[in-house]
Order: C-alpha cells, then structure tokens, then sequence
C-alpha cells in the first residue's frame, strides 16, 4: 500500500508522517524497510538501497530517498540559480547543511571581519559570497567563515552528527564516500545533481555491484588505515572498484577508530569505486552519542536509533560479486612512488623498473610516471630489479 502510494505522490511525500519527527533529528534513516527489493540474505549495501527507492525499474536503475544533502560553495552556485530561475524552494531545508570550505584561506581568522577583505582571491571570494547570499534567500542551515563549526565539508557532517547510519548522503564532492565509514551510503554528485537534491530530495541512480575487502587479522605495529587503503589500492589499481560499492570488513577494519574508518571509504573513489561502506558498531555509536543532531544518549529514539543501526550489517549468508580477502600482516608502511593511488610500494621497498613489467599498458604508465617524477628516478629505475605485486 506505502508503496503504491509513493508512486502516485511527489518523491518522498509518503514518508514525511513517518520520518517527520525523526529527520529533524538527524535520523531519516530510521524506518521500517518500505522497499522490499530484494529477497533473501542481503549486503550492507542491499539493505540501505532496498530502504531508499521510491521507483525502481528491472534494469537496476531507481530513484532513490536522499538522507542528507552538504552543499558548499564551488558546486552550489549554477545550482541555485536554476532553483531561483524555476521559483522551486529546497526541498528538505532541515536535511540540507551548507558550508564553505574549497576557498576558505589556511591563515588565522583571528582578525576576521568579513569575506571581502579577508579573501584577496577574486573567483574564491565570489563564490563564498554567492553561498552567503544563497543560504540567505533558500533559509538554510549554514556554517560560514565567522561559525567555529565550519570546516572541511567532509568533516562537519559526522562531528555534527548529520551522517548516520543507513542514511543515504550526497554532496558536490567527489570524496562524499568519506561518510561510508558512518554506514551511510554516500557518493559524490555533480552540479545538476545537487540542483535535483535541493528540489526534490531524491536522486535517479544505477545500482552498483557489491564488492567485499576484507582484511583479516590484527595490523602491524606502525601501520595506519592511510596504508591500508594505499596496499588496496596498489593491489586492485584504480579502476578495480569501476562500477561497485566497496565493503571493507574483518578484524583490521574494526580494530580502527572513526577517523581511520573515514581515511579508508574516504579513499575508495580512489580504487575507482562509487561509494566505501564500513558496518557501523560500538565504535561507531560512541562517536555519534552526544552529538548536536542526534537524540540526547540514553533517550528512547537514541536507543531505536542505535537498535536500527546495528540491523544494517551484511547478513551471514549475503553474496558480492568479488570479494578480496588480505593478511592484515602482510600491510607494512605504505608511500606512492608515481602519479597514481595504484603507484604504490612498502616503504621497504623500491620503486619498480621498467625492464620488469611485461604488460605493455603497464610498462606505459611506468615510465610516463616516472617520467614526470623526474630524470633522476626514472635512470635509477631503469636499472634496478623488481616488479609490481601480482593483482588478487
């Protein structure tokens, strides 16, 4: 019946008695799956899409709820005008949060008086105004350069508490996957996408296939989430996740912090991955408890809240279309040598030779990276020995 009804009304309208008292506070996660897609054990990733389409078609492609929208002010402008142009107001004011953080100067704001002055860039200054006035005219909660909240959007979202689990999240970004260490599916949108989210809180969208990494065991002593990601991402190479949603699971996942959680799916665009997902736990929920807009600790909704969160990882039984399995004691200190994420080595290692990388493709990319690293590097890996790790 609900979904027969989301079908004849507006995207979203179906659900606003169900979530209204929720979404305000930070929870428009919180339902009863509405979406029954799929049938039998299910993926992280399953779960929240099933939760979120408001019409699905056979080919995979759905329009999807949108949670959370972060807006900042290098993707936002074209796409306030084009709602100021066609007279549509935002949408979900209460699940939009507006910040400034591309052109805002690293120097001291100490003696901050207004963005005139204090931004000498002419297109940077013009685009924090334009955000200014924007927020203004759409009555949007907005964290600007004289807030102490403001920060990297990236950032903001999870120290407020707007990322939870199971949400879906979207902003202008392309590193949006941070918020996947959160257990909310979250990817990055282009200008007319972010025009779409203001106005209708929903999003036309392809389903990806499920990608499982799982790194098993305790890591080594000095080895930090940054390696993790980095071995990842020389052992799949850029393109390995192209056109899935990264799980990243096991012991050496959950033994990290949040922050290590969001270097981790933060990076996962880097392996070419739409989206990073990390199952959220009792890490997870001692990081959100207490936070500006989630409800007070210990209160009936945090307890609901907390209750749904947990129902959110991958059944025991759920299948992936590839799974990745690594030896937690085989990640050491990792740096990139190249031009590329996948331009990896163990910083015991070396920098690989040309004379040993028989694929030509490979062999290509090489040397045009070393190359450009410099004369020097690229005589010296000339002559040395040593080839790239075997891909999984």
């Amino acid at each position: 019946m609900l979904r027969s009804r989301l079908r004849r009304q507006p995207p979203g309208l179906a659900r606003r008695g169900l979530l209204a008292g929720l979404a305000r506070r930070g929870l428009a996660s919180v339902r009863k799956s509405i979406n029954a897609e799929s049938t039998g054990p299910r993926t992280m990733y399953d779960k929240i899409w099933d939760d979120h389409i408001v019409e699905g078609t056979s080919d995979g492609t759905a329009l999807l709820y949108i949670d959370r929208h972060l807006v900042h002010e290098v993707t936002s402008p074209q796409a306030f005008e084009g709602l100021a142009l066609a007279g549509r107001p935002v949408r979900r004011p209460d699940c939009t949060l507006v910040t400034v953080d591309h052109n805002v100067p690293t120097f001291s704001r100490k003696s901050f008086n207004s963005i005139e002055s204090f931004i000498k860039d002419e297109q940077s200054r013009a685009q924090v105004m334009a955000v200014e006035q924007n927020v203004q005219a759409f009555n949007l909660p907005y964290f600007g350069m004289a807030d102490k909240r403001q920060g990297i959007v990236h950032i903001i979202g999870p120290e407020q508490g707007f990322t939870v689990p199971g949400s879906t999240c979207v902003c202008g970004d392309s590193h949006t996957a941070t918020h996947g260490a959160f257990g909310a599916l979250a990817f990055g949108i282009g200008t007319s996408e972010v025009e779409h989210v203001l106005a209708t809180s929903t999003l036309q969208q392809q389903k990806m296939k499920n990608f499982l990494i799982r790194v098993d065991g305790a890591l080594p002593v000095g080895v930090t989430a940054k390696d993790v990601i980095l071995h990842v991402c020389g052992l799949i190479g850029t393109a390995g996740g192209t056109g899935y949603t990264i799980e990243f699971a096991g012991e050496a996942i959950r033994s990290l912090s949040m922050e290590g959680r969001m270097s981790i799916c933060n990076m996962a665009i880097e392996a070419g991955a739409r989206a990073g997902l990390i199952a959220p736990d009792d890490v997870t929920f001692d990081y959100l408890r207490g936070r500006p807009m989630v409800p007070a600790p210990e209160s009936d909704e945090w307890r609901a809240a907390v209750a749904h969160w947990r129902s959110l990882a991958s059944d025991a039984d759920a299948a992936y279309d590839r799974t990745v399995v690594i030896d937690a004691a085989s990640i050491a200190p990792t740096v990139t040598w190249g031009t590329s994420p996948e331009d990896t080595a163990p910083i015991s290692g070396r920098v690989p030779t040309l004379d040993q990388i028989d694929d030509p493709t490979l062999r290509s990319k090489a040397e045009r990276a070393l190359s450009y690293m410099g004369p020097l590097l690229e005589r010296q890996q000339r002559s040395r020995a040593i080839s790239p790790p075997d891909p999984p």
